[in-house]
């Protein structure tokens, strides 16, 4: 049986507003006109036709998230993400909360869950400007833990005008992890830029915390975590798509370094299933494409 993949960090091409920062970085990306960024972006907000093209780059499962961030990026709403993954098996649906923008979000994050089928959740601290330990978001978590539902937080750089690196360090996180620990945290881009390090050793003292690695260069992971495989359980994959041009090229450049097959197998998708509650057993499993 060919190892499953997960891709566990996708965004739709599709927003109800984007940045001006954020649409030109991928037409950049994707060496996009005008014309041809209005057509690329028709095809892929397809969500039959974005399935496909998982499929032929040889993902089997892929998180789809929502996005609040108005100053940075733009707005892709909950509701448009839960209607782009009905009757999609591929795509997995992540919500996005913006804790300024609630009264509630404890009680939103369950109506996201329990109406809209939402199955995990990614907050922004860097598009947000809050620290991920602030007490305001504690319902959140709380809410997540008794959900049982994994939340993903953004940690480190970003490249997108008005993001604040200083909420992005992995450290603040520790706090959250000690006062919740049967939630899943996942520490989306491990730190990237100043805090590989701590990223690592997060998720090394934690039996609850995961890395995983969008926007890294997948060549380049064993210079920045040189004890890679000691955390090999703790590892997942995620291509940030629509910021890179080749979900495969990544693949395979992890199917080649020079690290334990089994270990590649967890970072390619046997630990995203199993925080995602996936079936992988040989004798269950099949293509949910088919």
């Amino acid at each position: 049986m060919t190892s499953m993949v997960i891709d566990f960090h996708t965004h739709p091409i599709y927003y109800q507003k984007y940045t001006p920062s954020a649409e030109g970085w991928i037409q950049k990306v994707h060496q996009l006109s005008g014309d041809e960024w209005q057509s690329f972006v028709q095809t892929y907000s397809d969500p039959s036709f974005f399935s496909r093209h998982l499929k032929d780059n040889g993902v089997d499962y892929a998180v789809v998230m929502a996005e609040l961030s108005p100053i940075t990026t733009g707005i892709c709403p909950n509701e448009y993400v839960a209607e782009f993954c009905r009757g999609q098996d591929r795509l997995i649906p992540f919500a996005s909360l913006n804790p300024y923008l609630l009264s509630n979000p404890r009680q939103e994050l369950w109506h996201l869950v329990r109406e809209y089928g939402f199955r995990g959740l990614k907050l922004y601290p860097t598009y947000h400007y809050f620290y991920p330990n602030d007490p305001m978001l504690y319902p959140i978590y709380a809410k997540a833990e008794e959900l049982q539902i994994p939340v993903m937080v953004h940690t480190g750089s970003s490249i997108f005008r008005g993001a604040r690196l200083k909420y992005g360090d992995p450290l603040y996180l520790d706090d959250v992890a000690v006062d919740f620990p049967d939630l899943k945290i996942v520490l989306v881009h491990s730190g990237r830029g100043f805090w590989y390090d701590r990223a690592f050793l997060l998720a090394r003292l934690h039996t609850n915390v995961y890395m995983e690695i969008a926007g890294l260069p997948p060549q380049h992971l064993l210079e920045y975590f040189p004890e890679l495989e000691r955390n090999g359980d703790k590892i997942i994959f995620g291509s940030d798509w629509p910021g890179v041009t080749s979900i495969t090229k990544n693949i395979e450049t992890i199917r080649q370094l020079p690290i334990d097959q089994f270990v590649k197998e967890k970072l390619l998708g046997l630990t995203a299933a199993r925080l995602l509650g996936i079936d992988v057993t040989v004798d269950s499993w099949k293509d949910p494409g088919t």
